[in-house]
C-alpha cells in the first residue's frame, strides 16, 4: 500500500512567548525555529520516515517561500508533486508556544484553497486499488469531495483529519474509511466526546475513528467496539506537530504490518508522539527515520 497525501504545505515560524497576548497587548517573543509545516506535509513527512512509500500533493505560490519549501523536501525520503498557483501565496503558519509547551496557530490557506479539482484530480492519476489517500480540513469543500468520490470508485483507502474544522464536514463523513480527530474536533463535529463520539461518526458512516484525548492517551473506535490506549510518558517541550506525528506514525503501522488499525499501531503512535512534544519546532521535531524504524520494530 502506498500512501497519496493531498493537503497544505507551509513555512512554520515558532516563537516561544511567556504567555498569550491580551487584546491590544504588545509582547516580547523569541524565534525558535522556522521549518517545514502544515498538516498535509507534515503527515506526509511523518509516513516516509516510517518508511511508507509516499506521495505529498500539494499547491504553492510562485514566490520565494515556494523556492524554500521545495529544498527543504529534497531532505526528505518522498515524492513531492508542487503544484504552482500564480494568483496564490505560499502557506504560512505563525505557532506561538508557551512555557508549559501549549501552542497557538494562526495559519494562512491561500495557496491550499486554490488547489482545484482537476489538479487534485490528476494527482490520484498514479493510485490503484488499495492505496491510501489522506486528507485535512485545508482544502475546499469542492476539491475534497471531488478527491472523496475518485478514491471511493477507484477502490482506495481514504483517512481524513478534519482540522481546522469546517461547517461541510459532516456531508463527506459517508466516504471516509478512516478518521483521526483529537478530542476538540470530535466534540465539536459529534456533541459528544470519548467513544461515545467515535460510535456517533461510524453511525454517520465513518469506518473506523481514532480520537487522541492528550494526556489521556485515545480511543480506537470500529464495529468491533472500542479500545482505549494509555499515552506514552512524556515530558512536554512543545506540542506543535504531536498529532500530526500521531496520525502518520498509526498509519504507517497498520500499513507495514498489512493490517487493519489496531491497538499496537495506536501505542506506535504515542510513543512517537511523545518524542516530538519533548522537542522544539515541527518537522524537525518528529522522529528520525532510525527513531521510527526503533519504534515500529520494537
Amino acid at each position: 500500500m502506498r500512501a497519496f497525501v493531498i493537503g497544505n504545505i507551509a513555512l512554520d515560524e515558532t516563537y516561544s512567548i511567556a504567555a498569550l497576548p491580551q487584546a491590544g497587548a504588545s509582547i516580547f517573543g523569541e524565534q525558535a525555529s522556522r521549518s517545514l509545516g502544515g498538516k498535509g506535509c507534515n503527515q506526509a513527512i511523518v509516513l516516509a520516515r516510517c518508511g511508507v512509500e509516499t506521495t505529498l500533493v500539494a499547491a504553492v505560490g510562485t514566490d520565494d517561500r515556494a523556492i524554500a519549501i521545495g529544498k527543504s523536501l529534497t531532505r526528505e525520503h518522498l515524492t513531492p508533486k508542487l503544484i504552482p498557483v500564480d494568483s496564490a501565496t505560499s502557506d504560512i503558519s505563525i505557532i506561538l508556544t508557551t512555557p508549559d509547551g501549549e501552542n497557538s496557530i494562526i495559519t494562512t490557506r491561500s495557496a491550499a484553497a486554490a488547489l482545484d479539482r482537476d489538479a487534485a484530480l490528476d494527482a490520484l492519476g498514479d493510485t490503484v486499488s488499495g492505496d491510501l489517500v489522506i486528507l485535512q480540513g485545508n482544502l475546499s469543500e469542492e476539491t475534497t469531495l471531488v478527491i472523496l468520490n475518485a478514491a471511493r470508485s477507484k477502490g482506495l483507502t481514504t483517512a481524513f483529519n478534519p482540522s481546522p474544522l469546517q461547517p461541510w464536514f459532516a456531508s463527506i463523513l459517508p466516504l471516509i474509511d478512516i478518521a483521526v480527530l483529537n478530542r476538540i474536533e470530535a466534540e465539536a463535529l459529534t456533541g459528544e466526546s470519548g467513544a461515545g463520539a467515535g460510535a456517533f461518526l461510524l453511525r454517520a458512516g465513518v469506518g473506523l475513528v481514532i480520537i487522541t484525548l492528550g494526556g489521556q492517551g485515545c480511543v480506537l473506535v470500529s464495529a468491533n467496539g472500542a479500545i482505549e490506549v494509555a499515552a506514552a510518558p512524556a515530558t512536554i517541550v512543545d506540542t506543535t506537530g504531536a498529532g500530526d506525528c500521531f496520525t502518520g506514525v498509526a498509519l504507517a503501522s497498520a500499513i507495514r504490518r498489512g493490517v487493519a488499525i489496531d491497538a499496537r499501531a495506536l501505542e506506535d503512535a504515542s510513543r512517537a508522539a511523545a518524542i516530538t512534544v519533548g522537542r522544539r519546532g515541527t518537522q524537525d521535531a518528529f522522529p528520525s527515520h532510525e527513531e521510527m524504524m526503533a519504534i515500529l520494530r520494537a
